[in-house]
């Protein structure tokens, strides 16, 4: 694929897309001089990643998503009344430079454009003063008005602008605050949902119950493709259909919403507040997600809270967190921070890379790891009551949301570290192991937050038309908890076995398993393959080498792997796209665990990881190969780029991972 200069695709299709990526590379020869290069590009990654370590132990690298996030931090600074002229300039300056030369705003490097974005984008930049009539306003317009303007955006998107009267409430979806009180074996029960919806939700239930409107500030007719008549008739589905059915009672709550009894409103708003206030972090935010905190803060506003309270003001600080000023004077909003992901994987990185398991440095990362371990209960135990806590969440402060995906690494992590203290890591590990098997939902596999959270009506309301809601087990998740099972001498433990057996029913008829939280069939592959293997599956299990057979078909021309986030919505993309390091290390890590490291595909792939490599040690990747929600939500994580390949390396250099020596006690039960 061949990215224009603003970013946008030049490819006409997914096979055009496999040929080269964005950086010419320089590909050694196989044999003694391909080990040399291997060698050589381990040793000045280890080196990178080193020195990106902080003093405290952690790494962490940014957290890239797109303009949404931005704008909206524009939009809520306006709507509370605290914008300041260096912050907003800063934004503008960020938010024009991922403009495409057509107008538009893409969710991801050379992805399609996209509707909301464009319009959050262009309301931000005229909120920072840029005018209707200067030529990137003008083109971005144009094509809004092109493709139905503001009544084609998603439902987020217009309650955003419903906020300043540019979108009337009685046109959104509705959100009855009367939910909170929904038991938990209610249907659309608040744990019905998934705990990133979970916590938006329950604070726009008060948004959407005080309707707020704050004087806009110019009008919006130039984003109506009939300025007149923004928003035309919709048509119901047939009453036989479960669409049908939720737009007719979205029909009924509005209704509800002009009769509500006021004590029975007014009670269930302050019923949310507190559930709200009692899930804020220590360090002022929500779930260490940047949305929650957003529309948290907006609800207790609404509900009295002044900006000087000690919650409202530690929730606008732990806000501004979030943000990555860059040395062009631009400021980014990261959705969320990945230090726990990031320090954990890049521990197995060094490690496996060859690093002494008791290097100073791997042993400062388990040092703060242990210490982020999370040992009270959080929303996870309304499913699973009597489960003693011990999980690690994603990101620096997040008590109330550890995940099991965060907490089966961190395990894998410290395993590969001899700490002086063994005692004291043996014992969180075993906790972390027996959290993560509790979490075990009924069909064998883990989900990332919750268990058994797979309610079939919260992606059916009207207001969730924008990324998944709910949290259903993957084969990524899966195949990371029975890896660390596996490690953990657990191989035979009936959680492990039912766990690889949903991993084997789950596998694709082509032989890739499907990503949900990386891009895509890649990643779930790169996952699930070590697992199976580390829980002796042989190679020539009909499963492996279906997924290796699979895995060459798709490698690209020089050698790489690359997948494009339209494989999530089009068939074509799948396992196709331009080559990348971060998805040819995934590759590469099955393919290695497949016993395939003579192969020529793997020689093929360390040659293009050893070409490609930077002098400082680091890879480039502008393309998103992480995911929030698939399609809907991407992500680029910045570390993956350094990690992963190191990884791969270290692998193809050293063999496969081992754990350090078993000590008595923590391998009961196998």
């Amino acid at each position: 694929m061949t990215a224009t200069t603003d970013g946008s695709t030049g490819a006409v299709g997914p096979r055009a897309a496999s040929a080269s990526g964005p950086t010419e590379t320089t590909i050694p020869a196989a044999g003694g001089d391909l080990r040399v290069a291997a060698e050589r590009a381990t040793a000045r990654s280890v080196e990178h990643l080193l020195g990106r370590q902080d003093a405290q132990g952690w790494w962490k690298g940014d957290l890239a998503t797109n303009v949404t996030m931005d704008a909206e931090d524009l939009l809520l600074r306006q709507f509370l009344g605290v914008q300041d002229a260096r912050t907003t300039a800063a934004s503008a300056l960020f938010i024009r430079g991922e403009q495409r030369a057509d107008g538009t705003w893409a969710t991801f490097y050379g992805g399609p454009a996209d509707l909301s974005a464009t319009i959050e984008a262009y309301v931000a930049l005229r909120l920072a003063g840029d005018s209707p009539e200067d030529p990137h306003m003008a083109r971005a317009s144009h094509w809004v008005r092109g493709q139905g303007g503001i009544a084609g955006s998603r439902v987020f998107t217009r309650v955003w602008l419903a906020l300043f009267g540019w979108w009337k409430w009685d046109d959104l979806p509705e959100l009855p605050p009367e939910m909170i009180f929904f038991p938990k074996w209610f249907p659309l029960n608040i744990y019905d949902f998934g705990c990133w919806a979970r916590q938006t939700i329950v604070p726009l239930t008060i948004v959407s119950a005080k309707r707020p409107v704050r004087p806009a500030p110019f009008a919006l007719d130039e984003l109506h493709a009939d300025a007149a008549r923004p928003n035309p008739g919709k048509t119901f589905a047939p009453m036989t259909s479960w669409d049908g059915v939720f737009q007719r009672l979205d029909k009924a709550l509005h209704a509800y919403h002009k009769v509500a009894p006021r004590r029975l409103r007014r009670t269930a708003m302050n019923a949310a507040a507190r559930w709200i206030i009692e899930r804020q972090e220590n360090d002022g935010c929500w779930g260490g997600i940047q949305p929650p905190a957003v529309y948290s803060v907006i609800a207790l506003h609404l509900l009295g809270y002044d900006l000087d309270h000690p919650i409202m003001r530690a929730g606008l600080e732990s806000l501004d967190r979030f943000a990555v000023w860059r040395e062009d004077g631009a400021r980014m909003i990261e959705a969320c921070q990945s230090p726990v992901w990031d320090t954990c994987l890049a521990t197995i990185a060094l490690a496996d890379a060859g690093l002494n398991p008791d290097h100073p440095a791997l042993v400062k990362a388990a040092d703060w790891m242990i210490g982020e371990q999370i040992v009270r209960p959080g929303d996870w135990s309304v499913r699973r009551p009597g489960l003693a806590p011990g999980g690690w969440a994603f990101e620096f402060h997040n008590d109330n949301y550890p995940d099991i995906d965060d907490t089966a690494e961190v395990i894998l992590a410290l395993r590969r570290v001899r700490h002086p203290d063994a005692e004291r890591l043996d014992a969180a590990i075993e906790r972390g192991a027996r959290w993560n098997l509790g979490m075990q939902s009924r069909n064998g596999a883990w989900g990332a937050f919750d268990a058994d959270n797979t309610s079939p009506f919260p992606n059916r309301l009207p207001f969730c038309d924008f990324g998944e809601v709910i949290d259903p087990p993957s084969a990524d998740v899966t195949a990371h908890v029975v890896e660390m099972l596996a490690f953990e001498g657990k191989s035979h433990h009936p959680g492990t076995r039912r766990g690889i057996e949903w991993l084997l029913a789950e596998q694709e008829t082509n032989g890739a398993w499907f990503g949900r939280w990386g891009v895509n069939y890649v990643y779930g592959t790169g996952s699930v393959v070590p697992a199976l293997t580390a829980a002796g599956l042989p190679a020539s299990h009909p499963a492996i080498r279906r997924s290796v057979a699979w895995l060459e078909s798709v490698q690209n021309e020089d050698g790489g792997w690359g997948e494009d986030l339209r494989s999530y919505d089009d068939e074509a993309w799948i396992g196709r796209g331009a080559t990348t390091a971060s998805q040819t290390a995934w590759a590469l890590l099955a393919l290695l665990a497949a016993g395939e490291r003579e192969s020529k595909a793997v020689e093929r792939g360390i040659a293009w990881l050893a070409g490609a490599q930077r002098e400082d040690g680091s890879w480039d990747e502008p393309y998103f190969t992480g995911t929030g929600f698939p399609w809907d939500f991407s992500i680029n994580y910045h570390l993956y780029r350094q990690v992963f390949p190191l990884t791969a390396l270290g692998r193809y250099l050293h063999g496969e991972p081992k754990p350090l020596a078993v000590r008595a006690g923590v391998r009961k039960g196998s």
